[in-house]
Order: C-alpha cells, then sequence, then structure tokens
C-alpha cells in the first residue's frame, strides 16, 4: 500500500526534474542559430533557437526604391527559409536535453509542451 505512494513521490521528483531540464533546454535554445538565403545568397537571414532573428543581410545592390516589393519579398524567403531550417535543430536539442527523463510515454509529443 505505501509502496504506491513512494511510487508516486517518485514519480512526481522526475516530472519536477524534467520541467527543470525543460526550462534549461529551452533558455539554451538562444544557442543554436541557422541561417536562410534568398535571391541566389543576396538576401541572408540568421535565426535562433527561439525563433527571433538575429541578424539580416541585404546585398547593397538590391537597396533601390523600384526594388522595394522585391526586397521585402526576399527578407521573408530568407526568414522563412532559416525558421524551418532550425525547427529539426530545436526538436534534436530538447529530445537531447530530456533525453532519459521520463519514461517513453506513447503519444507524449514533447514539442507541444514546448509551446
Amino acid at each position: 500500500m505505501f509502496g504506491g505512494m513512494g511510487d508516486m513521490m517518485g514519480m512526481l521528483g522526475k516530472v519536477k526534474e524534467f520541467q527543470a531540464k525543460m526550462k534549461e533546454a529551452q533558455e539554451s535554445l538562444g544557442d543554436l542559430s541557422e541561417s536562410g538565403e534568398s535571391g541566389g545568397g543576396m538576401v541572408k537571414a540568421t535565426v535562433n533557437g527561439q525563433k527571433k532573428v538575429i541578424s539580416l543581410e541585404i546585398d547593397p545592390d538590391l537597396l533601390r526604391p523600384e526594388d522595394a516589393e522585391m526586397v521585402q519579398d526576399l527578407v521573408l524567403a530568407a526568414v522563412n527559409n532559416a525558421l524551418e531550417k532550425i525547427e529539426d535543430q530545436i526538436k534534436e536539442h530538447m529530445r537531447q536535453s530530456t533525453e532519459g527523463l521520463l519514461p517513453n510515454i506513447p503519444g507524449l509529443d514533447l514539442g507541444k509542451l514546448m509551446k
């Protein structure tokens, strides 16, 4: 009868440890970065693992008023490209950071816990 309660306390401890590791892992996502390009490298965006744009490079040749619309499209494409690429790094980082902490629970999507 008491064994069950101890198991429950042990599991709660694991959950707390897991939550702490998740928080730590999320905070360190800022250390990851990935770049995306468009326009044959004329626009380059770099994002971090927290999905924030940390740098944006635009070839000076593009910076003419008549090209403004094209530049906007290229910036969007480069940023979206970088965000797509960082997604895999984020998943892998979170998986490694929390590996072995909780039993593999079918249907538990760690990605959803991070939102």
